[in-house]
């Protein structure tokens, strides 16, 4: 018999385990998930409101990043496509006592200035340092400004934390590393009188929409976004 040298095993090795990922790749398409993020250009995202992205918006190594430390910004970026029942799933790290945000039900127009005077927000945050720590409706996980989290779930800055969101019949659940840590239903009395105990209550379109654009907020701090991915329900 002839004999296989170590180098040779590595190679199989190696190629069974590249077949394995692309198998796992092959299933996820099966499934019906949809990537969002090609790994190297901003293509399918904008900035909301326009047909450009701001410079400060980079893709790269896998990793779709905001670098505001030139001085420019990169402004809030949208899906080119809106969505409505959903499964949405992505990693995501903050800098040290940064802030960002995940935005949903985006509804674009000129009579609109920005993604959050139509859509609700996941909180992304450094719960350690950034001043909106201090707020119960402001920290990372939570529904922004409107339903805190159940549990503190969020990793330390520099550290990927998995997110969740599952969009089914305006019922919509959060899950942060694992944890459900907020679980809601819209277009309801009960979601229309919440409202009106916040900021958003000024903006007549906030929480409506059914269907609408993906949006990664620009709050002028260094965030990372990496394995997103969608599921139309």
């Amino acid at each position: 018999m002839r004999k296989i040298g170590f180098i040779t095993i590595l190679a199989i090795a190696f190629s069974c385990s590249g077949n394995r990922s692309t198998t796992q790749e092959k299933i996820s398409e099966e499934k019906g998930w949809v990537s969002l993020f090609d790994g190297s250009s901003l293509k399918g995202w904008r900035n909301f409101n326009s047909d450009q992205v701001g410079p400060a918006w980079k893709a790269k190594d896998g990793v779709l990043f905001l670098d505001p430390s030139d001085g420019q910004r990169g402004g809030d970026i949208v899906t080119d496509q809106e969505f409505e029942n959903f499964e949405l799933k992505l990693e995501w790290k903050i800098d040290s006592c940064g802030n960002s945000g995940i935005m949903f039900n985006v509804v674009e127009g000129n009579q609109y200035e920005a993604p959050w005077n139509t859509g609700p927000e996941m909180q992304i945050l450094d719960n350690n340092c950034h001043p909106d720590s201090q707020i119960p409706t402001h920290r990372a996980g939570d529904l922004f400004d409107l339903i805190a989290s159940s549990k503190d779930a969020a990793l330390s800055p520099g550290e990927w934390n998995q997110v969740h969101i599952v969009a089914k019949d305006s019922s919509y659940d959060f899950w942060l590393n694992g944890v459900n840590v907020v679980s809601f239903k819209m277009h309801t009395p009960e979601w229309e009188d919440m409202i009106k105990k916040t900021k958003f209550n000024e903006f007549h379109d906030f929480g409506k929409a059914r269907k609408g654009h993906i949006t990664i907020q620009d709050w002028g701090d260094k965030v990372w976004f990496r394995h997103i991915k969608i599921k139309t329900l």
